[in-house]
């Protein structure tokens, strides 16, 4: 039946995705919803409050996701421009800035932006690739040091640059892979972005249950006390089966769909991870606040594990099929 499904029209693939994506989705809802009606302490209510916001915060990106796909590979890039630097604003507010640092917080903005993704746009992935982590950690220092602020020189362009980095130039690689042509798989870039979205997602949902559920043997205990080992390995293996089960939507046959999402799941949860540790170095619970876009958490909360496996995936899936 799924091998069948390779047959179908894109149109009716996209079609039966948003279906299934939906509807799973509002039957979550449904079932929080009846949850709610029921009499519960402070602790229970709270963590009810939570699951709702967090299910409204999926329901906004799988919004998003539909609109960029109904417009287009033009309208999922300048969405995903808007996302980068939304995420991009809510790092620099928790990272303290001098006024020797606003030449280069325009830069990162108002250029490194656009540019960055324009170079998608064109498919330019070659120049794409190295545009950020060559040409633009060469200036950042270089317009900063024009400033003529020395007190924490260093320190101050490594925090703009990681922020470019994981904002910027992580992001962009999801609307890359909307424009990846392979012969037998035109037009059909989407559904590597839907895939690569879903196992990450799939990979840090049940490593966080299993580290919560497991005996707790933390890998980094000052950074959080639920990333496990066993957690990660059980997060990584959901999301080769998630992907197994999604290879009619990839190019790749369900053995290497599986590889692959293993290896964007694995990246994706590590990646979050790693955003954890730059909270705990802040300070704060999480990036932004319980008013931002997304409703429950920051932005950057949402996006990190995206941030981090989509670079890895998209230059992965672009190597094996070059």
């Amino acid at each position: 039946m799924l091998l069948g499904l390779r047959d179908w029209s894109v149109s009716a693939q996209v079609a039966l995705l948003f279906v299934v994506l939906f509807g799973v989705l509002f039957a979550v809802g449904a079932v929080v919803a009846m949850m709610s009606l029921r009499e519960l302490d402070e602790a229970a209510r709270g963590r009810q409050q939570r699951r709702q916001r967090d299910l409204r915060a999926l329901l906004v990106g799988a919004t998003v996701f539909w609109v960029a796909w109904a417009s287009g590979p033009a309208g999922a890039t300048l969405a995903f421009a808007l996302l980068s630097f939304l995420a991009l604003r809510e790092f620099v507010t928790l990272a303290p800035t001098r006024r020797g640092d606003h030449r280069s917080l325009i830069l990162a903005f108002f250029v490194v932006i656009p540019v960055q993704y324009l170079l998608v746009g064109l498919r330019a992935f070659d120049l794409h690739t190295v545009f950020i982590p060559v040409y633009v950690f060469l200036a950042i220092p270089v317009v900063s040091a024009l400033a003529g602020d020395p007190e924490r020189f260093l320190e101050r362009n490594a925090k703009i640059q990681w922020g470019i980095m994981v904002c910027v130039y992580g992001l962009s690689h999801a609307p890359a892979l909307l424009l990846l042509e392979f012969r037998g798989y035109e037009d059909r870039g989407a559904f590597l972005v839907f895939f690569l979205v879903v196992v990450s997602v799939a990979a840090q949902v049940v490593q966080e249950l299993a580290s919560r559920r497991l005996r707790r043997r933390p890998l980094a205990r000052h950074i959080d006390r639920d990333f496990s080992a066993r957690g990660f390995a059980l997060g990584v293996c959901a999301a080769a089966l998630v992907g197994a089960a999604l290879f009619w939507i990839t190019p790749v046959d369900a053995r290497r769909a599986a590889v692959m999402a293993a290896v964007a799941g694995g990246c994706g949860t590590l990646g979050e991870f790693v955003m954890r540790a730059l909270k705990k170095d802040a300070g704060v619970r999480w990036w932004g606040n319980q008013s931002s876009l997304t409703g429950a958490v920051g932005l950057l909360d949402r996006v990190a594990p995206l941030c981090f496996a989509a670079p890895v995936f998209f230059h992965s899936v672009r190597w094996y099929f070059r």
